[in-house]
């Protein structure tokens, strides 16, 4: 039965889950936490974080983490992969056949148009899911926890959005000075 909804729950995130694995974030942690229950929050942060650290898209790297943990089984990470990506693989296999004759067609150019700022609104979101007091504490509960977290993550955004530092370096800088702090 878990496998079936495993299936369903992450075809329907694969499907609509337009904008790649950060736009998918919000719509798995509403299903998988708040709807199925499956993970609890902490569960699904620790995921999340897993996911940006391992190679691959985000979006897969989860799915594959959520049906492996759900399940306690190997077959629940391999459903839960397939079922994410078998939307867009069925897609693209449609899309590809008729795009390049149709790309200037107004209407083609019009759904494009409609669907970027869905897709902003989506990676907005799962940037907000991700603000949670599982990564950056709390400050009625620990002060001084909230603004250590609170100066990486400005820290860490100034690094990449002024200076460019690159992503591993960041990560891994980032992993030592919260060793070091906490």
């Amino acid at each position: 039965m878990i496998y079936l909804q495993l299936f369903y729950t992450f075809f329907k995130i694969g499907l609509f889950g337009f904008g790649g694995g950060y736009a998918m974030l919000s719509m798995i942690q509403a299903e998988v936490v708040t709807h199925h229950e499956w993970l609890t929050s902490q569960e699904f942060t620790d995921i999340v974080a897993i996911s940006q650290m391992t190679p691959g898209p985000i979006g897969i790297n989860s799915a594959t983490y959520v049906g492996f943990t759900a399940t306690g089984s190997v077959w629940g990470a391999v459903v839960a992969t397939f079922a994410v990506v078998l939307p867009s693989f069925l897609l693209m296999l449609t899309i590809s056949r008729f795009f390049l004759k149709y790309q200037k067609h107004p209407v083609v150019e019009a759904v494009f148009g409609g669907l970027r700022p869905a897709v902003v609104g989506l990676l907005a979101s799962a940037a907000l899911v991700l603000m949670n007091s599982e990564n950056f504490g709390s400050p009625s509960q620990d002060l001084r926890s909230f603004l250590i977290s609170l100066l990486i993550f400005v820290g860490a955004f100034v690094a990449t959005r002024r200076y460019k530092v690159n992503p591993i370096l960041l990560i891994v800088l980032c992993g030592l000075l919260g060793a070091l702090v906490y």
